[in-house]
Order: structure tokens, then C-alpha cells, then sequence
């Protein structure tokens, strides 16, 4: 590496690559000489050498990070430094390949000495005057643009060079500097001074003494905040080596004062001539180049001081400082097209040049448009709105006109429309202007195969004018047709939409549950409207999205203006189907009880209220957990493993899965509870035991899950003043034989239905009273004497036993009665006669 001859130095480096791409573990053990030697040669005056050089960091880069590299950092920004500044043309141009390539890797540490490197830019494309005048008087004149015609390349190709450079470094020193959100069009204009957050100012001698009470919230959530506020300070070199760069104000405006001037000049460079005969606006691409960073810079350093301009006085001050000269160098001209040399077909011809946005060599004429009109109306505000009108009017126009042509936007480019256009609406904020620049918003909303960046910023700003006509007091306020327009198509949109785009759908069901928790007309007739597409239980999008969403839409049930009939059967399916989970169908059960007239409330809007025949017939659909059409079906399956059945009971069960079993119980405890509620408890009982006895009573197959379940429901609803019919008794005492005969016949190895065991044995009646024992001794006995059922009761004899001992306990008064007598004869007869140790059993009985 320190041969005096190139090749060697060459074959070093090559051979170096070769060695850590074969053994890429020793790289860290020898970074430090590693380093040193490659940075060395970004100054050397051979070029293949220095080719070389890149290619090896390139090589190395992505392998080291950036803690890793960080306490050597200060090395290669050293020798980077020297290279950019070198009187060798060569070595500077390929200072800025080693520059790309940090900037792409260490973004955060390459700009923490931005000082430095920000001088270093302006001494690429400029120099110093040394006129004693201007020297110390004046900082932005005393930097001419410098012409050096021994370079391989033109003056202006590689200022252009140099422009895309600093633009990426501005870029990287924003991002890692800003709090602010990724689409600077929208987030970044702040309505008023008081939104920003304030800098807290610490008195430590107050603090010390608690005479002033701080509290700093910093990392408290799970991620750690990357864009701390809080920075590790330097220590090399004193408290005076602190690089502020450009976080300080007065090091943004000296740096602005020096580089705005020269992008200016360059911008003159860049135009042609023959703009200014009125010849047209089309410049070739090259220079169309130059303009396009000359404007992304300034964007950017307009960008870097609205971070820490909280009382505007940096706006104020750039305005007093450069609209005259924008007005007279960027808006003469406005709006910019692409001047296209090679020749085209007729109908090529034809085409408007906006259809090809985006050229070759990466120019993109409608976003330097764009970029131009936002760092316009950034230097404009309500009060100067008289003197700016002409030109704003200009970029009005040009809005308005690329909103509506129908050409295809990409999100960068509309990003950029989108901050313009909102402040515009700023500053004029009378009704016919913005309504304008909604309507033109609102075509481009409505083409079709918007991609879903581009569809996500039309709906964030649509959004957020929604929010701000809301935050307006009631005397101003004023509903703008074509917001009310969008809001009213949204529900539909979101119906089309399907599973095809969860995230999409996502954005678009906070909005409609904004705008629905704020009872607007328009946006609640529309989801009236769009309900039964919405909750369909087969492909609604309720049942298609994952679960926050689902939750979502759910808690929409609770804004719609009515619940019908038809509706409402639809959530009953949702509930029982399982494409809900048993929480968020628990959550709906709840809602549409508190929408029905046993909410409890006070107060009742009758035409807002569900019917009490549509609740109670969605209480008792989800209680059923079938459909009418399923439990028809059901009654012609015969003879397969799923149904089992019983000499003992007419009904014969059908096996539910465990998930479906357990789903159904859950929403059967909602179902419950909501039944529970209701005042008038005997009446309620009354329906349901109708509700029954005509739709589930006289069917030969049910679900083991529905005769668990509606057996459950009867358990807690029945008390004293409540009456079984006739009808319904036997067809109880049915699912009960069949239920027990289940649970008897279990095989120890079905894991699946002993869960199914645990829940029916909870099942049981509240209060047995006198009445209720001869029922449960005359169920024993029948089971005693039912011969597959013996030996399981064999099994459980000491369960039987403690069963009858507990029955002769409730069972009052002198007289045995001749129930209990067969009850203890068949015992006698069929359990301690064939049990093991029968003697035992009988000395415990």
C-alpha cells in the first residue's frame, strides 16, 4: 500500500478485496488498519488507485456497521474532507463517489459533521472573492460560481454532479434531524404557531431546589425513539468542538445566505436565453437537471427551518430576504416543460407532455414544477395574499389544471400537489377557492387503479380537511358538497374493496368511524344504505379483513341509524359462523343490546331503536347456533360417527367440532347475560320457550352444542314465576338422556369431546326443589336399569352414590315415597351387587 509504484498500490487493494470477500470474519479484528490505508488513497494521484479505493469501501461497507465504524469515523471524514477539496480535479470528482457511498450506509454519522462537508460543497462549485470590500461585510456576495475549463466535464455538468450530492446530504441531515412525518405536503404545515411543541427551558439551580417541577417523557414505549431530542455531546476538542451544523438558526441562515445566491446564479446558467424572447417554456434536459436540484435544495433547507421555527420569524425573514429575487428568476417562466430533441410519431406528438412525467436521466418536469410552487406558497400567507395574488393565481391555475388532466400521478409528485394545494387553501381560505381545489382533488381521486400510496395521501387529505371543517365554531362553518360527496361514497368503497387491500381498507374504516362518532347525515344514510354488503356472513368485509378491522366495524353497529330485520339476521350469522371471534361477536351481542329498549337508558328515540320482535328473534337465531336450513339438513343424516343416539331419548345428537362447540358457548354466555337483563324475566322466559318449542322441538338430529346451549339458557333463566309448557318438558328431559348418554359413552381417548365433558357437567338448575327430585331420581333409575349404560355407571359408582345420598338428604318429611324406594332398590341391585367391594360401598351407604 505504500509502494511508490500505482500497480502495486492497485493489485494491494484488489488483493485486499479478494482476501476479506474469502475470510469476511477478520474484518472487524482489523478495521483500524483497514481504514487508515484505504482512506489514505482517497487523495492519491493515481486514478486506477483510487478507483480501486471506492470499490474496496463499497465492498466493505455494508458489512461494518455503523457502531462499528463510528470511533474511526472522524478518520475517513478527515481524508473524505481532503479529497473534496483537493486543487486535483480528479480526486474531487471521486470525493463524491466516497461520499455516496457513506451517505447511503451512514447517514446519521456522516451528517453529524455536516459543518465541515456543507463548506466543502460550496468550495466544489464556487470560490471565495478576495476583495477587502466584501470580505467580512457581506458573506453572500463574497462567493462567485467558479468556471474551471481544464475539467473533463462541462461547468455546468458537474456543478449538477455536486447539486445532486448536497441535495442527498440536506436529504439525510432532514431525516435525521426531523420529528416529521414522511409526507411533508401534509403534516408539515402546521395550522398555527401553538401546534408545535415547545422546547422546555431548565433553570437547574430551580430544579435543584424544587422551585421548578420538570418532567421529561422520552423513550417511555416499547421501541426506543429513534429521533431523540437528546444528543450525546462530543468531547474531542473542548466544548468549542461541538458540531451544531445546521441545527442551530443563525448556522442555517449564514449557510442559506451563502449557497442561495449561487443556486440562484446557477439557475440563470441553467434557463436558456430564448425563454426570455417568448419562445416557450420547453428547456432541454441537462439543465432542466440543474434546475431540478437547485430547487430540491432550497425545498429541503426550507424544510430543515420549519423544524425549529416555531414563531415564524425564519419565514418572515426569508420572504423579506429572497421572494423578490424568486419572483423575478423562478416565476417569469413558470410552469417548466422538457424540450424533447429526438423525433416523435404524430400521435406521440399529440400526447400532453404531463402523460410522461417522468423522463429519462431521471427528470421529471411536473415535480420541479411542484417543488417550485411549494417553496412559493411557503413564503406566502393570508395577510400578503393582496401583494402575492398574481402569482399565486399562476400556481392556482397549475394546480388545478394538473389535478384535472387525468394523467397518472406517482405518490412523490402528488405528495408535493397535495402540500401546495393545502396551502393554498391556508392562504385563501374563502369557500369558492377551496371548493375549487377540492373538486380538483376529487377527479383525481376518482380514477380508477390509483396505486395505494397515491390513494393513501388523497385520503389523508381528505381527512384532514374533514377535520378541520369540524374544529370550525357552528356560526362559520360551512359543508363543502364535494367532501360530503366523498365522505357519502365511502362505505361503498370500502364494500367493493373486499380482502383485495387490508391496509386501504383500514384507513378508509377510521375515517367513516370518525365521521360516524360525529353523526354526519350524509356518511350515516350511505352506511345505512351499504350495511347488508357490509355484514354479509358469507364475503362482507367484515368477515374478509383481519380482526382490528373487524373490531372496527363491529363498533360501526352501534352509529347505524336503524337496525332492520334483514340486518339483523345477517349479524346473527356473523356471531355464530366463527369468522368472528367469540370476544367481537360477545361485543356485538352487547352493542345491539344497548341499542335495543332494554338498554336501560332513560330517555328512548323510538325510530332509532331495534323492534323488540327483531331482537328477541336475533337473541334466540344465535342462541340456536344454526340456520334452519343447516338444522334440516341435519335431519337426514343416519348411521354416520357424527351422530350418536339412545334407546332412552328420541333426539339423537349431532357431534359438533370442539372450536365450533366452545365459539357457541361463549356467544351463548352473551346471549345470556343480554337475556338476563331484561325486566319483565318470566315474559322473556316465555318467548324463548315458544321460540323453541316451534323451531327446535319435533326435530329428530340437533347439535350437541345447541342442546347444551339452550339447555344452559333455560337453567339460569327459570325461577319461581316461571312455567315450562308441556311441550317444551319432554323435548328438555330428551336432550338431557342424549346429553348424558354422551358424556357416559366417552372414550378415555377423546381428547376433543372430554373438553366438551367439563362444560355440560357445569350445567345445572339453580334451585332443585322438592318438586325437581322425583325428575332427577327417576332419571337415575332409567339409566341404572339401561343396560349399555351399567358398566359407565360402574365406572362412577362412588359418584352415584354420593348422587342418591345427597337426594335422600333434600328429601323432607317421615314417608319415604315409593320413588325413592325403586331409586335405592335399583342401586342395591345393580351397582353394589356387581361392584368390587361391595361390601364397603354398603357399609359407607
Amino acid at each position: 500500500m505504500h509502494h511508490y509504484n500505482a500497480g502495486v498500490k492497485q493489485s494491494a487493494l484488489l488483493g485486499l478485496k479478494d482476501l476479506l470477500s474469502q475470510y469476511p470474519f477478520i474484518i472487524g479484528a482489523h478495521l483500524s488498519n483497514i481504514l487508515s490505508e484505504v482512506t489514505a488513497v482517497f487523495t492519491d494521484k493515481d486514478a486506477n488507485v483510487r478507483l480501486a479505493a471506492v470499490q474496496l469501501l463499497q465492498f466493505l461497507a455494508p458489512k461494518i456497521r455503523a457502531e462499528q465504524i463510528s470511533p474511526f469515523f472522524p478518520l475517513v471524514s478527515a481524508h473524505l474532507s481532503s479529497a473534496m477539496t483537493h486543487i486535483t480535479e480528479g480526486i474531487q470528482e471521486d470525493s463524491l463517489k466516497v461520499l455516496d457511498i457513506l451517505l447511503e450506509q451512514y447517514p446519521a454519522l456522516i451528517t453529524d459533521r455536516s459543518s465541515i462537508l456543507l463548506k466543502n460543497f460550496v468550495e466544489l462549485i464556487s470560490h471565495q472573492q478576495l476583495s477587502k470590500g466584501l470580505i467580512n461585510r457581506d458573506r453572500s456576495q463574497s462567493w462567485i460560481l467558479s468556471v474551471n475549463p481544464n475539467r473533463r466535464l462541462t461547468s455546468q455538468q458537474w456543478r449538477l454532479k455536486v447539486l445532486v450530492r448536497l441535495s442527498k446530504f440536506l436529504q439525510a441531515l432532514a431525516d435525521g434531524s426531523s420529528r416529521l412525518r414522511e409526507s411533508e405536503g401534509l403534516q408539515e404545515q402546521k395550522e398555527n404557531p401553538h401546534a408545535t411543541s415547545n422546547t422546555i427551558f431548565i433553570n437547574w439551580k430551580e430544579h435543584a431546589s424544587d422551585q421548578q417541577h420538570i418532567q421529561v417523557y422520552e423513550n417511555g414505549g416499547s421501541q426506543p425513539n429513534v429521533s431523540s431530542q437528546f444528543r450525546l455531546r462530543y468531547l474531542v476538542g473542548g466544548l468549542g468542538g461541538v458540531d451544531e451544523g445546521l441545527s442551530s438558526t443563525e448556522n442555517l441562515k449564514g449557510f442559506i445566505e451563502i449557497i442561495i445566491p449561487l443556486l440562484i446564479e446557477c439557475w440563470i446558467e441553467a434557463v436558456p436565453p430564448q425563454l426570455t424572447a417568448s419562445v416557450g417554456n420547453d428547456i432541454e434536459r441537462e439543465p432542466l437537471q440543474v434546475m431540478q436540484q437547485v430547487l430540491n435544495i432550497i425545498s429541503l433547507l426550507w424544510k430543515l427551518s420549519k423544524q425549529h421555527d416555531e414563531t415564524h420569524k425564519l419565514e418572515s425573514w426569508l420572504r423579506k430576504n429572497y421572494l423578490i429575487d424568486f419572483k423575478h428568476h423562478f416565476m417569469s417562466h413558470f410552469p417548466y416543460a422538457l424540450q424533447e430533441i429526438t423525433k416523435h410519431k404524430r400521435k406521440e406528438a399529440n400526447k400532453s407532455i404531463k402523460h410522461c412525467a417522468i423522463l429519462s436521466n431521471n427528470v421529471d418536469h411536473l415535480l420541479l414544477n411542484l417543488t417550485l410552487s411549494d417553496i412559493m406558497v411557503s413564503l406566502a400567507n393570508a395577510s400578503t395574499l393582496q401583494k402575492d395574488s398574481n402569482w399565486i393565481e399562476m400556481i392556482r391555475k397549475f394546480v388545478t389544471g394538473t389535478l384535472e388532466d387525468g394523467s397518472k400521478l406517482n405518490s412523490k409528485q402528488l405528495n408535493r400537489l397535495l402540500g401546495v394545494s393545502w396551502r393554498l387553501m391556508q392562504i385563501q381560505p374563502n369557500r369558492e377557492a377551496t371548493e375549487t381545489l377540492i373538486r380538483a382533488v376529487y377527479s383525481l381521486y376518482q380514477q380508477r387503479g390509483l396505486l395505494l400510496p397515491v390513494r393513501t395521501l388523497l385520503l389523508k387529505f381528505f381527512s384532514k380537511i374533514y377535520q378541520k371543517e369540524e374544529l370550525r365554531s357552528d356560526r362559520v362553518r360551512y359543508r363543502s358538497k364535494v367532501l360530503s360527496r366523498w365522505l357519502a361514497g365511502l362505505p361503498l368503497q370500502l364494500a367493493h374493496l373486499g380482502s383485495r387491500n387490508p391496509e386501504l381498507s383500514t384507513q378508509l374504516i377510521e375515517i367513516i368511524h370518525t365521521a360516524a362518532a360525529r353523526a354526519n347525515k350524509e356518511l350515516l344514510k350511505s352506511l345505512q344504505a351499504t350495511a347488508l354488503r357490509i355484514y354479509d356472513p358469507q364475503e362482507g368485509t367484515v368477515v374478509v379483513l383481519p380482526a382490528e378491522s373487524q373490531e372496527r366495524l363491529v363498533q360501526l353497529v352501534y352509529f347505524l341509524p336503524s337496525l332492520p330485520a334483514d340486518l339483523l339476521s345477517r349479524l346473527s350469522r356473523c356471531c355464530i359462523m366463527g369468522r368472528l371471534s367469540s370476544s367481537l361477536a360477545t361485543m356485538l351481542i352487547g352493542i345491539l343490546q344497548m341499542r335495543s329498549s332494554f338498554s336501560g337508558w332513560k330517555y328512548s328515540i323510538k325510530d332509532k331503536l331495534i323492534s323488540d320482535v327483531d331482537y328477541f328473534s336475533f337473541l334466540f337465531s344465535t342462541l340456536t347456533g344454526f340456520s334452519n336450513e343447516e338444522l334440516t339438513w341435519l335431519q337426514s343424516l343416519r348411521g354416520v360417527p357424527h351422530v350418536i343416539q339412545t334407546q332412552l331419548s328420541p333426539v339423537f345428537l349431532y357431534l359438533t367440532d370442539l372450536d365450533q362447540f366452545l365459539h357457541h358457548w361463549d356467544v351463548t354466555e352473551a346471549v345470556c347475560h343480554s337475556l338476563l337483563v331484561i325486566p319483565a324475566r318470566s315474559q322473556s322466559f316465555d318467548i324463548l320457550q315458544s321460540a323453541i318449542s316451534k323451531h327446535l322441538v319435533g326435530l329428530t338430529v340437533i347439535p350437541d352444542s345447541t342442546a347444551g346451549c339452550v339447555l344452559g339458557v333455560i337453567c339460569k333463566l327459570l325461577d319461581q314465576a316461571c312455567i315450562l309448557s308441556e311441550t317444551l318438558l319432554p323435548f328438555l328431559a330428551s336432550c338431557c338422556y342424549s346429553l348424558l348418554y354422551f358424556l357416559l359413552t366417552l372414550e378415555k381417548g377423546e381428547a376433543e369431546h372430554l373438553r366438551k365433558r367439563l362444560m355440560l357437567q357445569s350445567l345445572r338448575v339453580n334451585r332443585a326443589g322438592p318438586t325437581e327430585l322425583p325428575v332427577v331420581g327417576q332419571l337415575l333409575r332409567l339409566l341404572l336399569q339401561h343396560a349399555p349404560l351399567r358398566t359407565h355407571m360402574l365406572t362412577n359408582a362412588i359418584l352415584v352414590q354420593q348422587i342418591i345420598r345427597n337426594i335422600t338428604t333434600l328429601k323432607s318429611g317421615g314417608v319415604q315415597e315409593q320413588w325413592l324406594t325403586d331409586l335405592h332398590y335399583c342401586f342395591n341391585v345393580y351397582l353394589t351387587g356387581h361392584a368390587q367391594g361391595s361390601g364397603t360401598l354398603n357399609t359407607v351407604y
